[in-house]
C-alpha cells in the first residue's frame, strides 16, 4: 500500500473530462508511468460517448517540463530509449485520433515534450505568464520527436528557430506563431478554457467527432485527394438526423432541438 498521489487525475463534469498531469514536484515531467496512464485513459475516453470534450492540464507551477530526463538517464540502453520515445509518440497520436476535441490548459512552462503536447492538442489556451520551448538542443539532445507536432502547427522557419536555439517564447509570441489559440490573464485561465469547452459541447457530438477526424485526414493529403475525402465526409454528414434538424431550424428561424437539452 502507498499514500502516493496518482500521476494522472481525471475529473468528468457536464460532458467535459479534465485530465491533470499530477507530478508537480517534477514539473509534470512525462515519466513512463505517466505516459502509460495517459495512454490508457485516452483509450477509455475514446469509448465513452458521454465525454464530449477533453482538457489536459498540469498540477503545480508548470504545465509540463517534457520527458523525465532523470528517469531516462538511468537507462543507457538504446532499445529502451526508443521504446519510451515510441510510447510518447503513440500517446500523442491517440490525442489526434481521439473522437473528442482536446484542449490544452497551459500555465507556467511547457518545454520539449510538454510543448509537443500543447502542439498535439486540437486547441490550446495559455495564461499570459506561460512560456514555451523545445530546449533539448541546449542539453545536447535535439527535440526531434517534439518537432513532429511543432512543425504541424507553425511555419518551418519559426519551428527551426525554436528547435535550433532552444529559447523560450512568451505566450503572446506563441499566439502569433499559431501554437496556441488564446492568451488570457492567469486568473481567467480556468474560465476561458471552460467557456471554450462548453461552446464545443453545444454542438452535436457526432458532427464534431466526424469533423475532427476529417480535418486531420485532409490536412495530410494532396489537394485533390483532400476534396475527394471531404466530399464523402460532408455527404455522410448531410444524412445525419442532427444535420437535418439543424438546417430545418435555420430555415425556420428557430433554435435546433439539441440546444434546448442538457448534455
Amino acid at each position: 500500500m502507498t499514500n502516493r498521489s496518482p500521476v494522472l487525475l481525471c475529473e468528468i463534469h457536464d460532458g467535459i473530462c479534465t485530465l491533470t498531469l499530477n507530478r508537480p514536484k517534477s514539473f509534470n515531467a512525462l515519466s513512463e508511468e505517466l505516459l502509460v496512464r495517459l495512454s490508457d485513459t485516452l483509450d477509455e475516453i475514446a469509448d465513452n460517448p458521454k465525454i464530449r470534450v477533453v482538457i489536459i492540464a498540469g498540477a503545480g507551477p508548470a504545465f509540463c517540463a517534457g520527458h523525465d530526463l532523470k528517469e531516462m538517464q538511468q537507462d543507457s540502453n538504446r532499445i529502451q530509449h526508443q521504446k519510451k520515445f515510441s510510447k510518447s509518440g503513440e500517446t500523442m497520436i491517440k490525442i489526434t485520433n481521439l473522437p473528442q476535441p482536446v484542449i490544452a490548459r497551459v500555465h507556467g512552462m511547457a518545454t520539449a515534450a510538454g510543448c509537443q503536447l500543447v502542439a498535439t492538442c486540437d486547441l490550446a489556451v495559455a495564461a499570459k505568464n506561460a512560456k514555451f520551448a523545445v530546449s533539448g538542443v541546449k542539453l545536447g539532445l535535439f527535440c526531434s520527436t517534439p518537432a513532429v507536432a511543432l512543425t504541424r502547427n507553425i511555419s518551418r522557419k519559426r519551428a527551426m528557430e525554436m528547435l535550433l536555439t532552444g529559447d523560450f517564447i512568451e505566450a503572446e509570441t506563441a499566439l502569433n506563431f499559431g501554437l496556441i489559440n488564446q492568451v488570457v490573464e492567469p486568473d481567467k485561465l480556468d474560465q476561458s478554457v471552460d467557456t471554450l469547452a462548453r461552446k464545443i459541447t453545444a454542438h452535436p457530438p457526432r458532427v464534431v467527432n466526424l469533423g475532427k477526424s476529417s480535418f486531420y485526414k485532409q490536412i495530410e493529403q494532396q489537394t485533390h485527394d483532400a476534396y475527394e475525402q471531404t466530399s464523402q465526409v460532408i455527404s455522410d454528414n448531410m444524412m445525419l438526423k442532427e444535420t437535418v434538424e439543424g438546417i430545418n431550424a435555420f430555415l425556420e428561424k428557430r433554435e435546433p432541438y439539441w440546444r434546448s437539452k442538457k448534455g
